[in-house]
């Protein structure tokens, strides 16, 4: 087939776009054509790439001009682009498959969090995600275009840095449990985040394309089978340098004040939320079989930062 990959130089492209290459299907890459994929592949060679705009209001046309049989959308986050894609791909395209995000689930309730049970979404880019999802569903169950979504939890791979145990991207975390320093935690460390590799969401994307018609009008989590929460991905963490994990309890009011307004704001933001999703569906309807715990897709990422001197930590990796 020819599937349209829209955004496909980014995290979960870097490792579909191959996968669509190797299965014999004809790809073509819509992006901005201002960065490129994170790990090299020979299958790149091969994809047809287009610039685009995902702003353009030209741009549902654009994507419709292509002619294709399959639309992955892996950078749509808003209701009102979401719906001017499908309007213009009804009728002529044969399945859209859109990217959305575990956050389109609000703060858990019961766990794990399944495509049913999720609570109401909270913040904007949440609310957005829910709502792109419920009108997707809805299109297909109407009759109109054949939709699925697929909502990955925190993109873990090679070439960007992971979320950390602390619920940010601060890369000193990793220095402070490198030299088995202390480390403040807010709260008691009890909150789950659920990590998952890119290559990970990739096979779903795949598996949903192959099975289309148990994928069509569906919704999937795409997470690592199991989630870790903050203490137990700081002592894990630590070990990896031949330490041990310090972890210092502290209030957010304290650690807001030596983490720094935005690092606790982010680290609030995926702790609230104390997300871990359930893999089931995505399992018994797409044959989904993770080859990443989520401790092992975060190595991969820490070792290629330590490798490529992005990420400053005070022992290396013994493992």
């Amino acid at each position: 087939m020819r599937i349209v990959v829209v955004g496909g130089s980014g995290h979960i492209g870097t490792f579909l776009v191959p996968r669509l290459v190797r299965a014999g299907h004809e790809v073509v890459n819509v992006s901005r054509g201002q960065r490129s994929h994170y790990v090299d592949d020979p299958a790149w060679s091969q994809v047809r790439p287009v610039t685009a705009d995902r702003d353009d209001p030209a741009f549902p046309e654009t994507v419709s001009g292509l002619q294709p049989d399959v639309v992955v959308d892996l950078i749509c986050f808003t209701l009102e682009s979401a719906i001017a894609l499908v309007d213009r791909l009804r009728g002529q395209t044969g399945h859209l498959l859109h990217c959305g995000s575990i956050w389109r689930a609000g703060p858990s309730l019961k766990l794990p969090v399944t495509e049913e049970n999720g609570p109401p979404p909270l913040g904007e880019y949440g609310i957005a995600k829910d709502a792109i999802a419920r009108m997707l569903k809805e299109e297909t169950r109407s009759g109109g275009l054949v939709t699925t979504s697929v909502h990955p939890g925190h993109i873990v791979g090679p070439g960007w840095h992971p979320i950390g145990p602390l619920g940010n991207v601060d890369p000193a975390v990793w220095r402070t449990l490198s030299a088995g320093d202390p480390l403040d935690v807010p709260g008691i460390g009890t909150e789950f985040m659920h990590h998952v590799h890119a290559d990970d969401v990739a096979q779903i994307f795949e598996a949903a394309i192959d099975r289309r018609e148990a994928a069509a009008g569906e919704d999937f989590s795409a997470v690592a089978p199991s989630a870790l929460n903050v203490r137990g991905y700081a002592r894990i963490a630590a070990s990896w340098f031949g330490q041990e994990a310090r972890l210092r309890p502290v209030s957010w009011v304290d650690f807001r004040r030596t983490a720094g307004d935005e690092a606790a704001e982010t680290s609030w933001e995926h702790l609230v939320r104390d997300h871990y999703f359930s893999i089931d569906k995505a399992r018994a309807l797409l044959g989904y079989a993770p080859a990443y715990e989520p401790e092992q897709a975060i190595l991969e990422a820490v070792r290629w930062l330590i490798d490529h001197d992005q990420l400053d930590v005070a022992t290396p990796l013994t493992v």
